[in-house]
């Protein structure tokens, strides 16, 4: 999977089961995950992504069995309705987990938190597992499937590691065999800075990736130092991550992206 200016558009999948949160059973919760996957893909996004978003609160790289399991079942789906790329992520840091069913389903990237540098997440302490995950990546042959990494990742301290710049860390990810750097904001839905986004473009010759905050109002700011855009939370209803996708403002942000791939020069 080539990174060009490329809009992947998220799916927060409902509440799995045995999860706080869950009230669905699993053939709804599929047949949800595939309606707003036809909305993002008719819209016009180049990839979309799957996420356990609404599983909160998440374990710390632990998640159970039967979180795998409803993973593979709504990612085998998707893949059988649909021939653009898919992605996965696993909360919370089941990297393992995100490639083992990424694999199965016949999925074409991760997103991996936790890649380099340990940090203190909302589930406690989460340390890097670059080593441990790209060599499970090869034991198990999916070494196709592209690890797309979190630096200085949102809802986490980087305290410990204030001393080290986001560039180095970049760097740090790019040297352990990162696919691509994904920047963030400090929290879902919050903005990226322009300047750190930068930064990072300039210190590596992966893919930069913008994780949080694209909207149609803003992505033009980033537009030149991003490689692609992992947009969620400004494509539901009332720029909400807990709502449903809004064909509406997936229309708006397309449009956005056609103008500027139209009068761009990369």
């Amino acid at each position: 999977m080539e990174l060009n200016k490329t809009i992947i558009g998220m799916v927060h999948v409902a509440a799995l089961p045995g999860t706080p949160h869950n009230t669905m059973k699993m053939n709804a919760i599929i047949s949800e995950a595939l309606r707003e996957t036809l909305i993002l893909s008719e819209g016009g996004v180049d990839a979309v992504m799957i996420e356990n978003m609404h599983d909160r609160p998440y374990l710390n790289r632990n998640t159970g069995p039967e979180i795998v399991a409803a993973m593979t079942a709504v990612a085998t789906e998707m893949k059988q309705a649909f021939q653009i790329p898919l992605g996965i992520q696993v909360l919370a840091g089941a990297n393992k987990e995100a490639l083992a069913v990424a694999l199965a389903a016949g999925f074409d990237f991760i997103r991996a938190e936790g890649f380099v540098f340990g940090h203190l997440a909302d589930e406690g302490w989460m340390n890097s597992n670059a080593g441990e995950l790209l060599r499970y990546r090869k034991q198990i042959g999916a070494e196709h499937i592209k690890v797309f990494t979190d630096i200085k990742k949102k809802h986490s301290s980087h305290f410990i590691t204030n001393d080290i710049s986001i560039s180095e860390t970049a760097k740090a990810a790019e040297f352990f065999l990162s696919d691509g750097v994904i920047v963030t904001g400090s929290a879902t839905g919050e903005k990226a800075s322009v300047d750190e986004v930068k930064t990072v473009k300039n210190a590596v010759k992966i893919p930069v990736i913008i994780g949080s905050g694209i909207d149609s109002d803003n992505i033009q700011e980033y537009w030149q130092f991003a490689d692609a855009f992992i947009v969620g939370s400004s494509l539901k209803k009332e720029g909400s991550w807990e709502n449903e996708v809004d064909k509406n403002r997936v229309i708006k942000l397309m449009q956005k992206v056609n103008q500027l791939k139209a009068t761009s020069h990369f």
